[in-house]
């Protein structure tokens, strides 16, 4: 579960600012978002976040999503390289810094990596105090302007014979400057590193991401295989009353699939499965029509989703999801989404979480999220909508700002700074400009644009 991150020197965040879900003591609405994940600590289970057009929302999910990639496939993705705040020349100090706190299976960590030019030059990863005890030290590795690394280990590794034996070996062979060793210490099988693969497992398991370009990892396979799964997916979409009545997979072989014409392509695709841990791999596009090709025994099977409508008569049609309305189909991508957020210890970043859908489904979600009592992960968002700014849905402390200041640098402010009552309209103090973070329409309002009109 995510406590707190903080970024500087990253897109449009110039200088160090901290986002938080750790609960205002001082608020005592809506108690039952609140998760107690270790002994008298607790974090907000929902966050929302509001800005004005390129004032720096989708900026948070970038930052994030650069350092997920960076851990996990250990490289900054080239689309990611020239991340500086771009109005930063005149600063010395050039680091990027992404810092993390979080908890999982119950252990609070903090983890923190520092950039210098697309190096890392800091890496650091602790057990937490949570501010109430002193942090531990797990290790910490530091690389040098020659491209020199050194690493620090837990007290009780450095004392360990077999352990050095380790460190040489990974200072020598493994430790590239440009890559963090969370990974890579992860995979180690080394008593005192245990807590290393818990972290990790962190960023590969719990935290998720979700952009408007996201779709979610073989949808397909998981109705058909999962049948409880398909059982909520079905109630949660026919819910909406969009004409849905079922979700269908249907399933070919390979060979009927690919046909004679197209041997060569088949026999590619069954090299890249053959490759895959899972024995599975997903073809697509953006518009949602998957094909999810798996070996179940010695079948090789192509699987593709069908969505059944009804009308009035008991007419019925099947629809393949290309046919579908984007609303439609970005409903659907959040299924698992709404589904591992209420069972599981997960985190779901989502940006623009209201995008192609209606207003009032979205903020009938949120409701049913905020108000379940049994809920166990985390939903934090982007949004540009304002409806769902209602006091019943959100604390105070779970709706946030973004904003540019004059040195067009992203500032992000809590609503709970503000001191509000809790009976206080907040949707519409926020579209009068109360809480900044909308808008300025001035520009816009004198713009004459018949000025550019030409025969």
């Amino acid at each position: 579960m995510l406590i707190r991150f903080v970024l500087d020197n990253l897109f449009s965040f110039g200088v160090q600012k901290e986002f938080t879900t750790i609960p205002n003591n001082r608020l005592k609405t809506l108690n039952h978002h609140k998760y107690e994940v270790v002994e008298d600590f607790s974090i907000l289970k929902l966050s929302s976040i509001y800005g004005a057009n390129g004032a720096g929302k989708s900026n948070i999910i970038k930052s994030l999503d650069l350092f997920q990639k960076l851990i996990l496939n250990e490289e900054i993705p080239f689309y990611y390289k020239k991340s500086k705040f771009k109005f930063n020349i005149d600063r010395k100090d050039k680091k990027q810094t992404f810092a993390i706190e979080f908890v999982q299976e119950n252990q609070p960590f903090y983890y923190g990596i520092e950039l210098v030019d697309n190096t890392i030059a800091t890496e650091e990863l602790y057990l937490s105090g949570l501010g109430l005890k002193e942090d531990s030290l797990i290790y910490e590795r530091k690389t040098n302007s020659e491209g020199v690394t050194e690493v620090n280990f837990l007290e009780a590794f450095e004392k360990d014979d077999k352990s050095q034996i380790l460190k040489s070996i990974l200072l020598e062979e493994f430790i590239k400057p440009t890559v963090p060793i969370l990974k890579l210490l992860s995979n180690r099988d080394n008593k005192f590193l245990k807590d290393v693969k818990m972290a990790y497992s962190w960023f590969d398991e719990t935290m998720q991401i979700i952009t408007p370009e996201s779709k979610p990892v073989a949808l397909t396979h998981t109705i058909d295989k999962n049948r409880n799964f398909k059982k909520y997916a079905e109630d949660i979409m026919c819910s909406f009353n969009i004409g849905i009545s079922s979700l269908n997979t249907q399933k070919r072989d390979i060979d009927e699939f690919f046909g004679k014409d197209n041997e060569g392509e088949k026999e590619e695709i069954i090299k890249e499965l053959e490759k895959s841990p899972k024995k599975m791999i997903t073809l697509g596009s953006n518009r949602g029509d998957e094909f999810v090709i798996v070996k179940e025994g010695e079948e090789i099977w192509v699987k593709s989703l069908e969505i059944e409508h009804k009308i009035a008569g008991g007419k019925s049609a099947l629809f393949e999801i290309p046919e579908e309305s984007d609303g439609t189909i970005r409903l659907l991508d959040f299924v698992p989404a709404f589904k591992g957020v209420i069972s599981k210890e997960k985190v779901y970043f989502i940006d623009e979480i209201e995008r192609s859908i209606h207003p009032l489904l979205i903020k009938e979600l949120i409701r049913k999220f905020s108000a379940d009592e049994n809920t166990k992960g985390q939903l934090i968002f982007t949004t540009h909508e304002s409806n769902l700014l209602d006091q019943e849905l959100f604390r105070q402390d779970e709706i946030w700002f973004v904003e540019k200041d004059l040195d067009g640098a992203t500032d992000i402010y809590s609503l709970s700074d503000f001191k509000e009552h809790k009976t206080i309209d907040v949707q519409k103090g926020y579209l009068s400009g109360r809480y900044g973070s909308i808008p300025f329409l001035g520009n816009l309002r004198d713009l004459n644009w018949h000025e550019y009109d030409s025969n």
